[in-house]
């Protein structure tokens, strides 16, 4: 499918915390290597982030379970009406995900934990691409077992070391998150005094791959694979004008929210429209996309979390990344074998929002089980 979109603890639970991509946004203090100064003890935690990671996650599965009821009708309205409405309805309200994702990331690296060198940021960096890498292999082995693969074991393997494969579509985010937050994280280290040569040379890899790949082609005539690893535009617009929007002081957002209450809305009818009627999906860069993140991001932070919800969020913040990684699994062998092209549009939407429920429960109780036993280090 089209690709969408990938998430804290207590203090009290600092490991698990420091296995999310930008744990060390609001847990610095995992981060401090021997002879390092602590970091101040008056650094706040936001919990407004927290409640942007879980909305932006529950969103991304909303996302992909709809995205099932578009794809059994092959996303033709005259193939199943009921399934195709009810699948764009759902899909257009989730387009600001991977943006919130982007802009969560250059907030920690940028004003809520910038690294304090280059041993740090390689040890954030490890922390969310050891999990790609394992679901990648869960995800191959699971299709083979399954007779799904569409490539050998081995071709896809090795497809997936230069970028997301099917049947973990999902993972591209991974591909593309982890090189905007290290091109961050080198400027913010080179700023600072700091040398940081083996992150320069990582992005010099990731940037002259493609081009090196195409030469490969060019002489050994090797149907070389397509790359994911990139920092493009969009997404660095988005890390950087995300650690701005949400380093911004609550007094300057307070009463004038109201205004992105009322647009939000209106870009999600306006993402319906440009799906069913221009294209599907639209692009990330999209400025109707933009303006949806926008709205997101102002909409929650500096929102107060009342003192009751902060443990049981945080504790399904630091469950969020793992129920990303894990969650197309539930769609693909629970939600797709339901979906009927000649479903009414009221079956398709009882079984779209059931299914969500299903789903997005099932992922979070994995995700905080693999938790409890220590791999979140592993599995995200």
């Amino acid at each position: 499918m089209p690709p969408r979109t990938p998430a804290a603890a207590p203090d009290a639970a600092a490991t698990d915390a420091a296995d999310r991509p930008d744990a060390a946004a609001e847990h610095p203090d995992t981060e401090i290597a021997a002879g390092q100064e602590p970091a101040p003890a008056t650094r706040e935690h936001r919990f407004d982030i927290d409640v942007l990671r879980l909305v932006a996650s529950c969103t991304v599965i909303l996302g992909h379970v709809a995205a099932a009821f578009i794809q059994a009708v092959g996303n033709d309205r005259a193939a199943g009406s009921g399934a195709y409405w009810t699948g764009h309805v759902f899909e257009a309200v989730n387009s600001f995900a991977v943006p919130v994702f982007f802009a969560i990331g250059g907030w920690g690296v940028l004003v809520g934990a910038r690294p304090r060198d280059e041993a740090t940021m390689w040890r954030r960096i490890v922390r969310s691409g050891l999990p790609l890498f394992v679901w990648t292999g869960v995800y191959l082995v699971w299709a083979w077992l399954r007779d799904r693969n569409d490539k050998p074991m081995t071709e896809l393997a090795l497809d997936s070391l230069f970028g997301s494969v099917q049947p973990a579509y999902h993972l591209w985010f991974l591909y593309a998150y982890l090189p905007v937050v290290a091109a961050l994280a080198c400027a913010v280290l080179v700023r600072d005094g700091g040398r940081p040569w083996k992150l320069g040379l990582a992005l010099l890899g990731v940037a002259a791959l493609p081009s090196l790949l195409s030469t490969v082609r060019d002489v050994t005539g090797w149907a070389v694979p397509a790359v994911g690893w990139s920092f493009g535009t969009y997404s660095v617009v988005y890390a950087v004008g995300g650690a701005l929007l949400l380093a911004l002081p609550a007094r300057a957002l307070r009463g004038r929210r109201w205004i992105f209450g009322v647009l939000l809305p209106l870009t999600m009818a306006a993402c319906f429209w440009y799906h069913t009627q221009i294209h599907y999906v639209i692009p990330n860069a999209h400025l109707i996309v933009g303006v949806m993140t926008l709205c997101v991001l102002l909409l929650v932070s500096r929102t107060r979390v009342p003192q009751r919800w902060r443990e049981p969020l945080t504790r399904l913040g630091g469950a969020a990344m793992g129920a990303y990684l894990v969650h197309v699994l539930f769609v693909e062998e629970l939600l797709r074998p339901l979906i009927s092209p000649d479903m009414g549009l009221l079956a398709a939407s009882g079984l779209l929002l059931g299914m969500f429920a299903v789903v997005t429960a099932l992922s979070y109780a994995v995700s905080l089980a693999w938790g409890r036993l220590g791999l979140r280090r592993y599995l995200g």
